[in-house]
């Protein structure tokens, strides 16, 4: 990769062979579907859809009809399931590109039926229930369970163009502690499924797993699970036992010094004039801002890595740049060296969760937010085997 002296994420492809390895050794003949949704959480989804496939994954799922159909247009012929909402002027596209909606009222189901009865195909779809996350899906509680059965088994026996592949729920407190909250969501999703079975309807995949309770609990992996954040090598939260799953990250957010100078004591740096120079000061800028998602929250706070030593964030972050001191360096810092702003250099790292935390955010939105003017540089045993440059 030619040296732009801009920002970049490298995406390490071995990392992200480690991990799928990981999780497929826990979950043994369970299918592996993977959350790719929302640029696979910031990695670039076409790439690592490829990977993944190539890796044995079953199926992907996303939030968004277009999220699947790109797939579809780069070559992905493995499953696609949408998780989210998807209008009825979408539902001819999906069933062209063999997209699966995730149904949870009848007339939802009535309606894709419609559309692929005038397409004159049959149309897989799965059945999402809402057993705790109070978000879309057909509710399971003591008092809506009924209803529920009776509406899938309508769904399945009244509907000849649709065909129940799959039936899933999400769990809210999976990364948590406190176990109550999960097994209670278990327990309403087995119970419409047996509902279910007695009234002969037999739904061929049943996932409830998502990436915290792949590690937290080998009982509810059924015979799909979705892996989402684990994949990209960071865990849900801190409450999972990181030993059962040694994950990798596969991000790597990087840029480049692109001047040094010395200012006076009294000197203000950035917007604002919030940070005052105390002394002398050698002021590094660094071609990244919060205009390529690295947070405005980190300004006076943050640090960088640069010759593998720690330098902090000095004045506001800005929409393009920021600017380090790096006064104290015992070697001369120059115009084109590397600047690390996640992951590792040398023996030092940033953790991935160290920003977040100076964001009062997590993991998970981090990486999603690194954005389109960020090309994503894409790593096998050292070398560069693919680039996606989202601007050109």
């Amino acid at each position: 990769m030619k040296n732009t002296y801009r920002a970049c994420a490298e995406i390490n492809l071995d990392a992200l062979k480690h991990n799928i390895q990981e999780i497929q050794a826990v979950l043994g003949d369970t299918k592996l579907m993977c959350v790719i949704k929302t640029n696979a959480y910031g990695h670039g989804s076409i790439v690592l859809a490829r990977e993944l496939a190539a890796m044995g994954a079953y199926g992907f799922a996303v939030a968004t009809v277009d999220e699947g159909i790109e797939l579809r247009n780069n070559g992905i012929i493995q499953p696609i399931l949408v998780l989210g909402f998807v209008a009825k002027e979408q539902y001819a596209d999906m069933i062209t590109h063999h997209i699966m909606p995730a149904i949870f009222t009848y007339s939802m189901a009535k309606d894709f039926d419609a559309v692929a009865n005038a397409m004159h195909t049959v149309a897989d779809v799965h059945i999402k229930l809402d057993t705790g996350m109070s978000r879309i899906g057909f509710k399971s509680d003591a008092e809506s369970i009924e209803a529920t059965v009776q509406g899938i088994v309508m769904i399945n026996s009244l509907l000849k163009n649709i065909r129940i592949d799959g039936i899933f729920t999400h769990f809210a407190c999976a990364d948590c502690e406190d176990d109550h909250m999960t097994f209670k969501q278990l327990k309403r999703f087995d119970n419409v499924i047996d509902r279910l079975e007695e009234n002969d309807v037999h739904i061929p995949i049943k996932h409830c797993a998502n990436s915290a309770a792949i590690i937290k609990y080998p009982g509810m992996r059924m015979n799909m699970a979705r892996a989402g954040i684990i994949i990209y090598g960071l865990y849900p939260s801190d409450e999972v036992d990181r030993e059962v799953i040694k994950l990798e990250p596969v991000m790597r957010l990087k840029s480049h010094v692109i001047y040094v100078k010395t200012v006076e004591p009294g000197t203000t740096v950035g917007y604002g004039a919030t940070y005052v120079c105390q002394r002398p000061t050698k002021i590094a800028t660094v071609s990244i801002g919060y205009g390529d998602g690295y947070p405005r929250a980190l300004s006076n706070k943050g640090r960088v890595l640069i010759g593998s030593q720690s330098w902090p964030i000095i004045g506001r972050i800005c929409m393009d740049q920021l600017m380090v001191d790096v006064t104290d360096a015992d070697y001369e810092i120059k115009q084109g060296d590397e600047v690390v702003l996640v992951g590792s250099q040398g023996s030092e790292s940033i953790p991935v969760e160290e920003v977040a935390a100076i964001n009062n955010s997590f993991n998970y939105e981090f990486v999603c937010d690194i954005n389109r003017r960020v090309p994503r540089v894409y790593y096998r045993d050292g070398e560069v085997v693919d680039i996606v440059n989202y601007l050109r």
